[in-house]
């Protein structure tokens, strides 16, 4: 397995993708392990899975006048990766890029199929791409440059506009940049990354999070302040939450969808460790990563529990909790540098039946909630269906619910903030990311 070339591995990867609609993540992460990658290896592994998925309508496009009859899906992922490889990628030259392309199509085909590969790559190398520019439809277009299905993007163009969607778009196919919250009660920002710095990661302060930091060079969950509980990978819109939550200590706090933990952690974080969080998520497995990040993390608040949240009222007293967090399952769509795959593997009727799921939550959690208490919702989406119209869906049949100002989010937020807040990707490089805060009247008599 050892002799398996990195592009190969891509290749395995991307057909996987395509017939079993895998996680390309898990895939990659599988990948490195059973292939044996190492070092640059893995960055080109990773570079080939990764922008041979986010670009695939483009290379698409630029592929199909040189395509003139059907071929195997997998001489398709052949072509696309090596025509990203002679667009996107400089420190690989052209006829590398052609020449590795010929020797897995001969390994995995034949003569036939290596010489289909090397004409369509050779004709493309003499002739030049397509041009985008003739796409007179500016939803197609947008669509094609950006490689985002065109539903997604008329959809979106509908309630942003195609300025503010084009930006998204393009946005979108920018590499994320990783981002980690320190543990504040263990350490301060300062110290963590003075031990980054010593243990080779370059790192930064987050201007968006006081205890945030972007990480430029290096990964840190393979360093020791990682290993000590120091800090947790996060992204900077995901940590927004615990902020528009603003627990105070001692409170009486639930997560009704609190798998990984990120968000679970740093509730906890923001209550000095003090009061206690019941943490809800469908899965044992996905509990037990919730408890193993608190662990790591000296957080002794956080009880988890494996149960579908909707049915909260049948294990909690009613009206027994002061704050209670909805991070809601949702499409995703506001993740979609992270996980390319996504854009491609979901349908418009998809967004219609997670606001159902998302509706009932949300009125789970108005039940447990007490009189004057906190109820947050979040989603890691951009689309309407499921940020405002379940919002105002959920409003107007909870009339003791109110919107409640968004005051306690970090000031660099503030101006993003309305009634709620949505976040994109081009707002300041986090994901997109929707939050509404909510009050509960209290309408008992005195």
């Amino acid at each position: 397995m050892s002799n398996t070339t990195p592009r190969e591995a891509a290749l395995s990867i991307l057909d996987q993708i395509d017939k079993n609609q895998s996680y390309s993540n898990l895939l990659l992460n599988h990948a490195i392990n059973n292939f044996h990658l190492k070092g640059p290896d893995v960055g080109l592994l990773t570079e080939l899975t990764y922008g041979t998925i986010q670009r695939k309508l483009t290379l698409d496009f630029y592929l199909a006048p040189f395509i003139k009859k059907k071929v195997e899906a997998w001489v398709r992922n052949l072509l696309r990766m090596s025509l990203y490889q002679m667009i996107y990628l400089d420190r690989v030259p052209e006829r590398a890029a052609i020449h590795e392309a010929v020797e897995i199509a001969k390994k995995k085909g034949h003569k036939g199929i290596a010489g289909l590969v090397n004409g369509v790559l050779r004709s493309i190398q003499r002739e030049g791409l397509p041009a985008l520019d003739e796409i007179k439809d500016p939803i197609e277009r947008v669509s094609i440059e950006t490689s985002h299905p065109y539903w997604l993007v008329d959809r979106w163009v509908k309630q942003y506009g195609i300025d503010k969607t084009r930006e998204m778009c393009q946005t979108n196919l920018l590499a994320p940049v990783q981002t980690a919250r320190v543990n504040t009660l263990l350490t301060t920002r300062d110290e963590v990354l003075s031990k980054l710095e010593r243990e080779g990661v370059e790192a930064q302060p987050s201007h968006i999070i006081p205890e945030g930091i972007s990480i430029t060079r290096g990964n840190i969950a393979h360093t020791e302040a990682y290993k000590q509980g120091l800090l947790t990978i996060q992204d900077e819109s995901s940590m927004l939450v615990a902020y528009a939550l603003n627990p105070e200590p001692g409170e009486h706090i639930l997560d009704m969808c609190a798998a990984p933990g990120g968000k679970t952690s740093h509730i906890a974080q923001k209550m000095k460790n003090k009061g206690s969080i019941i943490a809800l998520d469908l899965h044992p497995h996905k509990i037990k990563l919730v408890e193993e990040n608190a662990a790591r993390l000296g957080i002794t608040t956080i009880k988890g529990q494996a149960l579908d949240a909707r049915k909260a009222q049948e294990h909690f007293d009613e009206e027994s909790f002061d704050r209670v967090l909805v991070d809601a399952p949702c499409s995703g769509l506001g993740v979609l540098r992270r996980k390319p795959d996504i854009k491609y593997a979901k349908k418009e009727q998809d967004l219609h039946s997670l606001a159902a799921i998302q509706i009932s939550l949300l009125e789970s959690a108005a039940r447990m909630l007490k009189p004057g208490g906190t109820l947050v919702y979040s989603t890691c989406t951009v689309d309407h269906a499921e940020n405002n119209q379940t919002v105002k869906h959920f409003l107007k049949e909870n009339n003791q619910m109110k919107l409640a100002p968004l005051s306690a989010l970090p000031e660099p937020v503030q101006p993003l903030a309305e009634d709620v807040l949505q976040v994109f990707p081009q707002d300041f490089g986090g994901d997109g990311f929707f939050i509404a805060c909510f009050k509960k009247e209290d309408t008992r008599t005195t």
